[in-house]
């Protein structure tokens, strides 16, 4: 019987138990990290340094690069480190670490994906007001908002959970330290509160899936009234990328969060925790600089320009 004041460090699930397959997973996360940097630092380059794309959707895109960047470097170093040096370990201050930036940073990513669904709702339903309700200085709020919203959550979260006392011993059934698999080291009687803000959280998030929703039925039906042919495949050309990355964001957490435990297994939860924690960071500048030609042209220009500068 261990409580959380005797825990020093808790152990972490193991990708592999043979030396080979262990550098095998951590050159195959090296390369998934990598791709993921490089794919987010080019669209962040790019928007930053092209005067054109400084308009609001790039400019939302850029925060979520940047949310991408942050979010899988929460937990891909540490499960990469542990199989390089064939450990399980992770620090009590660096779980609460890492929770903590995982929870903000997931939390900024769901809510700054709704606004960009709003953004993209006001640009092809409303485009004559599009530069009033979506101005500079709105943006920023917008943007602030979202990230303000993923602090918040992360401290009542981190606070409520490690405030729990873990009495079922310090090894998670996870490769970095999640909110579920922590709450199954306590006792039941203990975590209604962190229960109840569970539930708070997943009202908010359906909300804003609703508000997701409804923004793309009225922006379908406002692209199928535009006459022309071009115009509707370039007004879908701005929202397939947005909604793409939506529908991988929302159906791998969904799967991850709402599973029924009967199909749950420590091999199935590392998949699905995978998926929702390293696929969308990784995949995202991928849908991103394949479906949007004025991304692909300025980053073309940006790549030209820095390796035939004189």
């Amino acid at each position: 019987m261990s409580n959380s004041s005797s825990i020093s460090q808790f152990l972490l699930l193991a990708f592999a138990d043979t030396r080979e397959l262990q550098l095998l997973h951590f050159w195959l996360f090296l390369g998934i990290y990598l791709a993921a940097l490089l794919g987010n630092g080019l669209i962040i380059t790019t928007i930053a340094c092209d005067h054109h794309l400084h308009t609001p959707m790039y400019f939302f895109l850029l925060n979520l690069s940047l949310i991408d960047q942050g979010c899988i470097s929460t937990t891909l170093p540490k499960a990469m480190a542990n199989s390089l040096w064939d450990t399980r370990t992770i620090s009590y201050l660096g779980c609460i670490a890492q929770l903590f930036f995982f929870t903000f940073l997931f939390e900024a990513e769901f809510s700054l994906l709704t606004i960009m669904a709003y953004d993209r709702y006001v640009a092809i339903c409303h485009p004559l007001h599009y530069g009033t309700l979506l101005s500079s200085r709105a943006c920023v709020h917008m943007a602030a908002a979202a990230w303000g919203s993923g602090i918040f959550y992360a401290v009542l979260h981190t606070a409520c959970t490690f405030s729990i006392p873990l009495c079922k011993g310090n090894a998670i059934a996870q490769f970095f330290c999640e909110i579920p698999q922590i709450l199954k080291l306590s006792s039941s009687e203990y975590y209604i509160t962190e229960f109840g803000l569970l539930g708070f959280s997943f009202c908010l998030a359906s909300a804003c899936f609703v508000f997701i929703v409804v923004s793309y039925v009225q922006i379908f039906r406002a692209v199928l009234s535009i006459p022309s042919e071009q115009g509707r495949h370039k007004a879908l050309s701005t929202c397939l990328p947005h909604l793409s990355m939506v529908s991988l964001f929302i159906t791998t957490a969904m799967f991850a969060y709402l599973k029924p435990s009967s199909i749950s297994s420590a091999s199935l939860d590392l998949v699905v925790a995978l998926l929702y924690s390293v696929v969308p960071p990784a995949v995202n500048p991928l849908i991103y600089s394949m479906r949007n030609q004025e991304l692909k042209d300025s980053l073309k220009k940006l790549i030209h320009s820095a390796v035939f500068q004189k």
